[in-house]
This record gives structure tokens, C-alpha cells and sequence, in this order.
């Protein structure tokens, strides 16, 4: 994967970031003061609260605030997608001390990963109460702020002297399974929503504002990966109703992003992902980090995809370089071909998924050149497929001839493995064929995972973009064992297919040098000229 540069030196001041999201959710009808509540929003960062916000932040807070003719909000839910340090975090604050100061509502929840994550915007916004004298004589003197036995509570109260909880607060806690469940919520805030790999959090705080007749919902993210199933479920369904009108018409996404496909180094690719690009964001600074991603690529490359252009990628901690593996040799290693002109000296490796419902069977031999092509020679799924393997392997070993098979005797591949290494009980077929050496690969798991890597980085290794080899190389992702890393697939999918290429190119690289053909020397007979 290569690209080619779109900024020149200085010219980075003539462009500036996008205020209207690349992606949105239109407006049912005309937004004015009496429509959106936004406007309120705006004015409320201005004046009580001394903070104004940015252009891009007062467009989403105008269309996101949208309201329908009975007084409720638009959306209940509103997705809003854009680039690190755009100012996520300050609209949160604005928004929350709004919700409790203009909007006088029971509860608000604002949810992170991490607790001190979410504290993060929960201190800014105790700050700010208790620097705006207005909101600070609303904010009881004691008990109004309140951190104790892992709870933070920002208290708003109608009067000093009515009880606390006839008024107002705004809690925060971690996003898991617990997150919300016991509250009744009329404003929820679910940042970093890329991180949300399964439902369990969503589960636990989203049915809290079930309740609630006019209850919002702000999740707050960039760009994710795979694994981002909540994320990209989300704005898959929206995206599907700005396009056809089918699906839920109270979810909104406001997405910043540069269009898939994008340089990192075209600064107009840039700035729609960037609304404070030339404002806050310095074009150069970004530019210079756009360039040591693509001088890097790999996981450096995937991060500021995701976190610099809001664009989704496959994997964000990849085992292998994704750009190496698709480019085209010699800079990479797509080279479309076959084994046919190295048959002798082909290595098979076998292994099965985790959970017994895929297993692959890959091959790989030594080039003229000295790198090592790797092909898929068979795939088997379902609940049966490790059966299927062991009734086909014997035949297809038999065919190929290989001078090694292997397979990783400490993985799922064992069992199926064990079960050949009997074949010479009686009314078997021997196993292995003649020539054929069956080998446990007995090395280190992680020194055979991170050979393959180093081999791909150096585009030592040639593949013909088989789908199934594709999808697991390149969605396999590191599983961390003290300073080293084997094969894990975190989201959906398997990478039994890379674990077996990984062996099958060690196997290859292990087997002795074909043997030289014979010379034979004539002896010299004496008077013959030396």
C-alpha cells in the first residue's frame, strides 16, 4: 500500500476543517430557536458558562437537538463519530451542565471504559459549576460535589434547603454489565464507544432511559475496528435509514471522517475528519504524524486511520503488516502462482480453531529466490469439520507428496493429529505414506508466529490472494506472553489458516537442502597439459 502526498510545505493554513460531518442525519424540518434546542446549548457556553464552543460543536449541538413537534427530542439516540482531540470532551461537559442547570433533569450518566476516563469530563464539569457564580449558588456547599467509596456525584438543587435528591445529578461509571442498571436515566452519555466489543455495557445502561418519555442518548466515538460491534452496528442501522428510510427514525450519527480509501497525507481527506483542522489542530503537526504512519504502516498506520481520519479498519493491533501482505512483489507479497515447479520441497502444516468449527490444511516451499509461498490446499467448517479433515487428510497427503507435515502439538490440532499417529492399527492405511515425515512443531508457538510476521514485513513470503488466507492472516492479532506474541482473533472469525501457514513456512525453511547432483571427475593422465 502506497501514498502519494497532497500537502506541500506551508500550504496548510489555507484549509480548514469541516463544520458539517462528511455523514448526518437530515433535519425533519427547519432548525430554529423553537425546533432545536440547540440553539439553548449554544447560548448557555457562551453566557452563564464563559466557554463557548467551537463552530463544528455548535452545528452538532443544533442538529443533534433537533426536536419534534410535542417537545421531545428527535433522536433518542445520537451517534457522533469524529477524529481525537476535536473537542469531544467539551461537548459532554456543555451538554451535561446544561441538561442539569437549563433542563433541570433527574439524572444524567456518563459511562467510559474506564472510570477515570469518564471522571475525566465529570471533573471539568465541577469545575466549571463551581467557577460560574450562577451555577455554583445552585450547587449546595456541602454534599454538592461528592467523592467517596468509588461514587462521583455532582448535585444540582432546586433550593439549599430541600433535600439533594429532589434536584439534580450527574454520575459516571466504568462501561460494563453493571454501568447504569438499578438508575432510572434521562440523559446517558456512552463514550469511546468503539470499545464496546459485546452488548454487556449497552445492555446495562441503554434500558435504564426505557422510562424516560423524552430521554437522549449521546454515544460518543472515532472510528473502531472489528472487534467495534456495538459501534459499527449502530452506524450501520443509521447509515441504512439516512439511505432507504427503513430502520429506527430516532437514531442520528454525525460522523467526521475522511472517505475510506483516503491518504493520510491529503489534507483536504484530513479536514473532513478534523473540524478544528487550522483552528486548534495545526495542519504541519498532522501532516508530519500522517507521514511517519505511512512510513511505518502496519499498527502505526491502522492507529491514525482510526484515531486521526475516523476511518474503520479490520484490525487495530495486527499481527502481521496488512500493506505488506496485499502489495504486489517485490515491495510485497501478492504474487499470484502455484507450487508447481516446487513440488519436492513442500511442507504441509494442519490446525484447528478454538472452537473446533474451522480447520485448515496449507502448504509452503522454498523459492529459487529464497522466500517461501504459501497456498491453502483445503478448508473444512462446521460442527464436523475435524472429522471431515482426518477422513480426507491421509488421500490429499498421499497426492501432494509433501516431505514434511506438521502441526502445533500443544494447539486444538492435537486431537485430529493423535488420531492419524494411530493409523497403523489393523485395517489402516499406513501412515504416513513412504517419504512423508509427520513433525511436531515443537518450537516456541510465539518464534513461529512472529517468523511469519518478520517474513511478511520483508516481503519474503508469496501468496496469490486466496480469501480464506486473506481474511485470517490479516484478522489474526497479537495475543501478548511476557515480550512475545502468538496468534489470537479477538473479534468474529478464526485464524486457524494462519496458524497453519506460520508453521507450514517454518516447516519449509527447516527442510534439508536438495541434494546436488553427482560431478564426476575424470582424473588427468600424466603429459597432459595442466
Amino acid at each position: 500500500m502506497s501514498f502519494e502526498s497532497d500537502a506541500s510545505s506551508g500550504n496548510g493554513a489555507s484549509i480548514l476543517g469541516s463544520i458539517e460531518p462528511r455523514i448526518w442525519t437530515p433535519p425533519l424540518r427547519e432548525l430554529t430557536p423553537e425546533t432545536s434546542y440547540g440553539f439553548d446549548v449554544c447560548e448557555f457556553a457562551r453566557d452563564p458558562l464563559g466557554h463557548p464552543l467551537d463552530p463544528w460543536q455548535e452545528w452538532l449541538a443544533i442538529h443533534a437537538g433537533e426536536l419534534l413537534p410535542d417537545g421531545r427530542p428527535r433522536f433518542r439516540k445520537v451517534l457522533v463519530l469524529v477524529s481525537r482531540q476535536n473537542g469531544k470532551t467539551e461537548v459532554v461537559v456543555v451538554l451535561t451542565l446544561f441538561w442539569l442547570f437549563v433542563d433541570r433533569v433527574p439524572m444524567v450518566l456518563g459511562t467510559s471504559t474506564k472510570l477515570d476516563y469518564a471522571a475525566e469530563s465529570w471533573r471539568k464539569a465541577c469545575r466549571l459549576a463551581r467557577q460560574v457564580e450562577e451555577l455554583d449558588a445552585e450547587v449546595p456547599a456541602k454534599g454538592g460535589i461528592r467523592k467517596a467509596n468509588g461514587e462521583q456525584v455532582l448535585w444540582r438543587a432546586d433550593a439549599i434547603e430541600q433535600v439533594l435528591d429532589e434536584g439534580s445529578r450527574y454520575k459516571i461509571a466504568a462501561s460494563n454489565e453493571e454501568g447504569g442498571r438499578s438508575l432510572t436515566i434521562d440523559r446517558l452519555v456512552l463514550d469511546e464507544l468503539r470499545q464496546h466489543h459485546d452488548y454487556s455495557a449497552w445492555d446495562a445502561a441503554v434500558p435504564a432511559t426505557n422510562a424516560v418519555w423524552d430521554a437522549q442518548i449521546w454515544a460518543m466515538s472515532n472510528a473502531g475496528s472489528d472487534r467495534s460491534v456495538v459501534l459499527n452496528d449502530t452506524r450501520d442501522a443509521a447509515i441504512k435509514f439516512i439511505e432507504s428510510g427503513e430502520g429506527d427514525p430516532r437514531l442520528g450519527i454525525f460522523e467526521w471522517s475522511a472517505p475510506e480509501g483516503s491518504s493520510p497525507l491529503d489534507l483536504n481527506a484530513l479536514a473532513q475528519a478534523n473540524p478544528n483542522l487550522g483552528r486548534r489542530i495545526d495542519p504541519d503537526a498532522l501532516i508530519g504524524d500522517a507521514r511517519v504512519a505511512v512510513e511505518k504502516g502496519g499498527d502505526k498506520l491502522a492507529g491514525f486511520l482510526t484515531e486521526n481520519m475516523c476511518i474503520r479498519v479490520k484490525i487495530i493491533d495486527s499481527a502481521v503488516d496488512g500493506g505488506k501482505w496485499a502489495a504486489e512483489a517485490p515491495d510485497g507479497c501478492l504474487e499470484p502462482g502455484d507450487l508447481a515447479d516446487v513440488r519436492a520441497r513442500v511442507a504441509l502444516c494442519l490446525d484447528v480453531s478454538i472452537d473446533g468449527l474451522h480447520a485448515s490444511l496449507v502448504a509452503a516451499a522454498m523459492l529459487p529466490d529464497n522466500r517461501v509461498r504459501v497456498e491453502v490446499v483445503e478448508a473444512w467448517e462446521g460442527a464436523g469439520c475435524t472429522q471431515a479433515m482426518r477422513e480426507a487428510l491421509p488421500g490429499i497427503v498421499r497426492r501432494i507428496k509433501p516431505q514434511k507435515i506438521g502441526w502445533f502439538p500443544n494447539g486444538p490440532a492435537a486431537a485430529v493429529a493423535a488420531d492419524l499417529a494411530d493409523r497403523k492399527r489393523p485395517g489402516r492405511a499406513a501412515w504416513p505414506p513412504p517419504g512423508v515425515t509427520v513433525e511436531q512443531i515443537t518450537r516456541e508457538t510465539t518464534a513461529v508466529c512472529m517468523g511469519l510476521a518478520e517474513h511478511i514485513r520483508t516481503a519474503q513470503i508469496a501468496h496469490s490472494g486466496d480469501p480464506l488466507l486473506d481474511a485470517h492472516v490479516l484478522g489474526a492479532e497479537k495475543l501478548m506472553q511476557g515480550d512475545a506474541w502468538r496468534f489470537t482473533r479477538k473479534g468474529a472469525g478464526h485464524c486457524d489458516a494462519a496458524y497453519a501457514a506460520a508453521g507450514a513456512v517454518h516447516l519449509a525453511r527447516t527442510l534439508p537442502p536438495p541434494p546436488q547432483k553427482a560431478v564426476i571427475l575424470r582424473g588427468r593422465r600424466a603429459g597432459d597439459p595442466s
